[in-house]
This record gives structure tokens, sequence and C-alpha cells, in this order.
């Protein structure tokens, strides 16, 4: 039997909040997963802006354990409280930020530091377009911090007709990036059969 494999979920304030409850609900039927979850106070508000009135209802149904965002003395705020990673889903271009600059003053960021500091998986979904210099340069630092950022970008190769289309297929591929020991979330690309094709075609 494969030992229990902690995951600490984060949903910050910027647009996107259903990214972060669809992870939850994909990785509820697992019994093998035990999910930490944090939502800032904007990212409740965003989450009842965008999902609906039931939208932190359903974060706290589908998750395992829930911490106050202020509360920087919970587990998930210590390296010694062992887990599997990290997603922030959205994050916000404020705790992209205070990552990017180690200042954990809240458990979002602090439990961000924790997964950099002990070399754990982190996956940072930034939500905001355009981007100016300061949003690229935290970007840029939080990735040679070793975080992996994945921009919700849609996979238009995915024929996607419908928004849950897109998060879910989003929320599959961030659930897959930190290697958890269950089935793939995301339907791989098969390829595509274009017929015989030469350098020249390139």
């Amino acid at each position: 039997m494969s030992p229990v494999q902690r995951v600490v979920v984060a949903i910050t304030g910027a647009s996107g909040a259903a990214l972060g409850l669809t992870i939850l609900e994909r990785l509820a039927p697992f019994a093998a997963i035990e999910t930490h979850v944090v939502v800032s106070n904007s990212g409740i508000r965003t989450l009842l802006h965008e999902v609906g009135p039931d939208g932190f209802d359903r974060v706290i149904a589908a998750a395992d354990h829930m911490h106050e965002p202020a509360d920087i003395g919970a587990t998930i705020a210590s390296g010694s409280f062992r887990t599997a990673g990290m997603i922030v889903a959205p994050c916000s271009m404020r705790t992209l930020a205070a990552i990017a600059m180690g200042l954990s003053d809240n458990l979002i960021v602090r439990a961000a530091d924790v997964h950099l500091k002990e070399r754990r998986r982190l996956v940072l979904m930034p939500r905001e377009t355009p981007l100016h210099l300061g949003h690229l340069r935290n970007m840029v630092a939080t990735t040679e911090m070793g975080a992996i950022l994945l921009p919700p970008v849609p996979a238009f190769y995915q024929r996607p007709r419908t928004i849950a289309d897109i998060t879910h297929h989003l929320a599959a591929r961030a659930i897959d990036l930190l290697s958890l020991d269950i089935p793939d979330q995301a339907t791989p690309w098969a390829g595509q059969d274009t017929g015989a094709s030469t350098l020249a075609d390139t």
C-alpha cells in the first residue's frame, strides 16, 4: 500500500479561482492523496464571484485540511512536514512577487518558500495580462529558485468546447507536474498524422 501523499493547494485573489477548485475536486477521489488548502481573503471573494455562491463551500468539501492564511504556525509552514508538492492556482502577481522576494508574511507565501528551500515541487499558475517588466522579472526569479510556472494558457489543440474543458485540462496539467503516484490526469498528445514529411517542410 502506497503511503499518503500530501499536496498543498493555494488559491489567491487573481482571476481563475475555478482552477484551484478543479484541482482539488480532481484530487479528492484519491485516498492516497491528502490535500492541505489555503485560500486568501481575496481568493474567497473571487471564488464567490467567478464560481458562484457555493464556490468556497465546494473548496471546503473537497479539501482534507483547511488552513487560515494568517496561520503561519500551521503544519505546512514547516519543512519538517513532508509533502509531495504545492500548487498555487491561480497565483496573483502580489503572491508571485512575495514568493520571489521571500516575504513570508502569510501562510501561502511561507508554504511556497518552504517548498523552494526543501527542493520540493512548486507549481505556480500566474494570472495577469498584459505583463510588465516587474511581472516578468518575478517569473524569472521564481523559476531560477526552482518553481515551475504554468500560466493558465488554453491548449487549443484539445479543441475545447466549454470553459470547463479548458479548466479541467489546465488543472490536470498542474497535477501531473507533481508526479504523484496516481494515474495521469491530462490526456497525452497522441501525435498528428499529416503524411510523409521531409526536412524541407520544417
